[in-house]
């Protein structure tokens, strides 16, 4: 146990280390924490770090989801569900297709297991980008959908997976089976959301006692994740509707000092789990290098070239049409929210980084398929998985602030929150002069007296 204990001493370690050092160059931590995990990993003599994938998916998943889910606003995830809804469902989806036909006809794998690949290498993580966003304060939408995003497209990549595995594994696939079971697990993980967030705010209510509210708020995610995914599901969706449940319906019914501790508590939980899996996925590279000496250096590249150049590409084809489209084909659409600039999709576009998700589904890859064999292609799979974690990670993240200044969005938000202070204090002034001219008009009708000065100058100056 003490060598398990040392190990883990030594985690933290490091994360704090490579905060430090992210602080001082202004670098997400995340990507130093991975490159930091890959230096480790190729040390002779070192400890080697596994991953293990149902700790990843039943343990560290349920909670990230469910912070970003209750810190996101259901106001505004509700006005940019179409955006939100084109990049985490026909973006996966998009990219999983494209990938597959790929992988199949460049690199001669078979269809069911390019949709394996497909599906592991479709969902962004949007951990790193988001943080390097919001330090060059790009507007508040494109964080809306980047957080909306990276909250849906999980369960999306899951279930995809889930039937890529099932394929290759049986060696047969009905589309409309899949169809209509994606829907079952799309809306019965809704409704389950839904009631556990429902009798998670009652409880916590009727306990009235923060450290039972903020035990009770730990349970709520894997409540919500567990009982979905271990009847086939993904188990996102449901963890996902209860944050957002208790986003829209906690001031209600959850006191102030409960939420101020709460807030501090899992910001401080979250903050040590992506470190910690950040740190973790790059230690894998060992492991990984282990398994495929079968493959040649030459093969290893091509492949590896081949998968990054998809993803990343394909977000960008996907990307425009999604944005414009719907604007040129439904009117009604372009009335109530009008074209971006050109720059937003490029923006949205340069932001599918991968992350620990895409690991930890390679990593649960089974061994072996139904009949006993050694299921096709999984050390190349684990091997593909993280050369994209490590390309869009390091290379796309790094590049992002570059890519930020050049399209001219640098303190955009900023700029947008000014706009917007001033649009609300132009609405009160004008609030109070129409204020002031009706109680002059009244006063002429009535015969009254005017309003001394001093209450004239003090409405006037209310605005400020």
């Amino acid at each position: 146990m003490l060598p398990t204990i040392q190990v883990l001493v030594l985690l933290l370690i490091v994360i704090v280390a490579v905060a430090v050092i992210a602080a001082r160059w202004k670098i997400p931590p995340a990507i130093l924490l991975v490159t930091t995990g890959v230096i480790l990993a190729l040390v002779p003599g070192l400890p080697t770090v596994k991953l293990a994938p149902e700790f990843v998916l039943l343990v560290v998943l349920p909670p990230l989801i469910y912070s970003s889910a209750v810190a996101m606003s259901w106001r505004e995830f509700r006005f940019n569900l179409r955006p939100i809804s084109m990049l985490a469902v026909g973006c996966v989806l998009f990219t999983t297709m494209t990938a597959a036909a790929a992988t199949h006809w460049l690199l001669g794998l078979p269809w069911p297991v390019g949709f394996v690949l497909g599906a592991i290498v479709s969902p962004p993580d949007a951990v790193a980008p988001l943080s390097i966003a919001r330090r060059m304060q790009l507007p508040r939408r494109i964080l809306v959908i980047l957080e909306g995003e990276g909250l849906a497209n999980d369960a999306t990549a899951l279930i995809l997976l889930r039937f890529a595995v099932a394929a290759v594994s049986v060696g047969v696939f009905s589309f409309g089976h899949a169809i209509a079971m994606f829907a079952s697990i799309v809306v019965g993980e809704i409704m389950w959301g839904i009631g556990v967030g429902w009798l998670m705010l009652r409880l916590r209510r009727w306990a009235r006692d923060p450290r039972i509210e903020i035990m009770l708020s730990i349970l709520t995610p894997f409540i919500a994740y567990w009982p979905p995914q271990h009847f086939g599901g993904s188990g996102v969706l449901a963890t996902v509707t209860a944050g957002l449940y208790i986003s829209w319906n906690g001031l209600r019914l959850i006191s102030a000092a409960t939420r101020l501790q709460g807030v501090f508590f899992w910001d401080f939980l979250i903050y040590l789990i992506e470190g910690m899996v950040f740190l973790i996925t790059g230690l894998q590279a060992r492991t990984l290098i282990a398994g495929i000496k079968g493959y040649s250096l030459t093969e290893l590249t091509l492949s590896a070239a081949v998968v990054c150049a998809v993803v990343i590409v394909t977000r960008f084809v996907w990307m425009y049409p999604a944005t414009y489209l719907p604007r040129l084909l439904i009117p009604a659409v372009a009335r109530k929210d009008p074209s971006p600039p050109w720059q937003w999709p490029f923006v949205l576009a340069f932001t599918g980084v991968r992350g620990i998700v895409s690991l930890a589904a390679a990593l649960a890859i089974p061994l072996t398929t139904e009949s006993g064999q050694a299921f096709p292609n999984r050390d190349l799979i684990l091997f593909l998985t993280f050369a994209v974690i490590l390309v869009t990670l390091v290379g796309q993240g790094l590049l992002f602030p570059l890519v930020i200044r050049a399209l001219g969005l640098a303190n955009a938000g900023r700029r947008e929150h000014h706009a917007d202070r001033v649009e609300e204090f132009s609405a009160r002034r004008l609030a109070v002069e129409a204020a002031l001219e009706r109680l002059d008009e009244l006063a002429t009708e009535r015969g009254l007296e005017a309003l001394p000065a001093w209450v004239v100058i003090g409405l006037s100056g209310s605005q400020a």
